[in-house]
């Protein structure tokens, strides 16, 4: 009986955690930063008028996603021309804006067209939201709007401008940075690997570096890492860049492996399930889908390719894996579904329109967010079926979230709360 006592209460602690972390959107592309959401019954019409909770207009340029802790929505914003470094935060019920804070300007410096000032996308453990800018710099601050501490030690140059987000991980806030060079060789880095590109660990507490892993030789990325767990319970961070996907080890830094991914310019980031991980985008005519076999050690070469498809791959939005499919929608609005196991396309529609925004995914359903604000909503299975279109007639690029039975989608000028109030 005793021990029935204890064993409840714990259980209890147990389920809550694993509730509040599936109702909360913490980091760019949710709680496991792949896009996938246990909500149960997120919205499946809208419009403009109809079916919004909420609507806030947000200042500035940003392409930064929101992330969503409880009664509370954070964005990032560049004003005054990308100078004003700003995080806002919102009332997640009414969308009133509680604080707008500068945290800090920065030099604004080459970006591409369809980059910001402010792309990577805020994350929060429920105690403080971390955010970073374009030039590389990071800060902290409370849920009450008030600075705890500032990182500028890694600033960043990059020929298209920075486009990855911080990830959190076990008290760590964890990035990739692979950049080229801003000397008089602008290819450096770009279109030739150069050995300066890492992934770096900062202490959430303090904001110190806790490890830096270096890449070797890679080119210029925008993808955000993801944290895979082996079956001996060790995690690795697992980051693609131009050229490489590699994993590090989550306590040290330290590169456990590496395996070739032929490419510049990478912006989906990788997806693990299956046991392997899940890599597309880049430039140059030789980039495709390929699926790495995860728990090798060393320089791999390609001895750890499962398959790969040339057909189908998006360049920009990153890819999401569900119920062992793996889906994904090209640029130019080619939704594919794949076998995981063998990347056998099960079926390839067009849906229409540009993308840029990565899909967001329940075990039931896939939102598929265009540029003209068009969501298609497709039903995430092997058999293709359109369960909704909804416009709201704005442009975007920004990824969204799921949270609470909410969809949030940033504008370039709105931030949309859709569902019921």
């Amino acid at each position: 009986m005793k021990l029935l006592q204890l064993f409840i209460p714990t259980a209890l602690a147990i389920i809550a955690g694993q509730q509040a972390l599936a109702d909360n959107w913490p980091q760019f592309r949710g709680p496991t930063a792949q896009g996938v959401s246990s909500e149960k019954n997120p919205p499946l019409k809208w419009s403009p008028t109809e079916n919004v909770a909420w609507k806030a207009e947000l200042p500035g340029d940003s392409w930064s996603s929101p992330a969503i802790w409880g009664n509370r929505v954070f964005v990032t914003t560049a004003t005054h021309g990308g100078e004003s470094c700003r995080l806002i935060s919102l009332n997640r019920k009414t969308g009133g804006i509680l604080w707008d804070k500068e945290v800090f300007k920065q030099v604004p410096r080459r970006k591409e067209g369809r980059n910001s000032y402010a792309t990577p996308t805020p994350a929060t453990d429920g105690k403080r939201v971390y955010a970073c800018f374009g030039d590389g710099s990071f800060a902290a601050l409370t849920f009450g709007g008030e600075v705890v501490w500032t990182n500028r030690d890694y600033k960043f140059y990059g020929q298209h401008g920075l486009g990855s987000s911080p990830i959190l991980h076990d008290g760590l806030l964890i990035m990739a940075r692979d950049g080229s060079s801003d000397g008089e060789d602008k290819k450096l880095g770009w279109q030739t690997p150069w050995d300066q590109s890492f992934v770096v660990a900062l202490d959430t507490k303090t904001g110190k570096q806790r490890w830096k892993g270096n890449r070797g030789l890679s080119r210029i990325s925008h993808g955000t890492p993801v944290v895979w767990k082996a079956l001996s319970g060790h995690a690795q961070i697992v980051s693609e860049a131009g050229d490489v996907v590699q994993g590090f080890d989550a306590k040290t830094g330290e590169r456990v492996w590496t395996s070739e991914v032929i490419g510049e310019g990478k912006v989906p980031s990788a997806v693990v399930g299956n046991g392997m991980v899940f890599t597309s985008g880049g430039w140059g005519g030789k980039e495709t889908i390929k699926a790495f076999k995860l728990g090798g050690k060393g320089d791999l070469k390609e001895t750890n390719l499962a398959w790969e498809q040339r057909r189908g791959m998006p360049k920009v939005p990153s890819m999401v894996y569900v119920n062992h499919h793996l889906f994904s929608i090209t640029d130019g609005g080619i939704a594919t579904c794949l076998k995981a196991s063998s990347g056998e396309i099960v079926w390839q529609e067009r849906v229409g329109g540009n993308f840029s925004a990565s899909p967001v995914a329940t075990g039931s359903r896939i939102y598929f967010v265009g540029d003209s604000g068009e969501t298609t909503i497709v039903e995430a299975g092997p058999v293709f079926r359109v369960l909704g279109k909804n416009a709201i007639g704005e442009t975007l690029q920004a990824s969204p979230a799921l949270s609470q039975g909410q969809l949030f989608i940033r504008t370039q000028k709105s931030l949309y709360c859709i569902g019921k109030k």
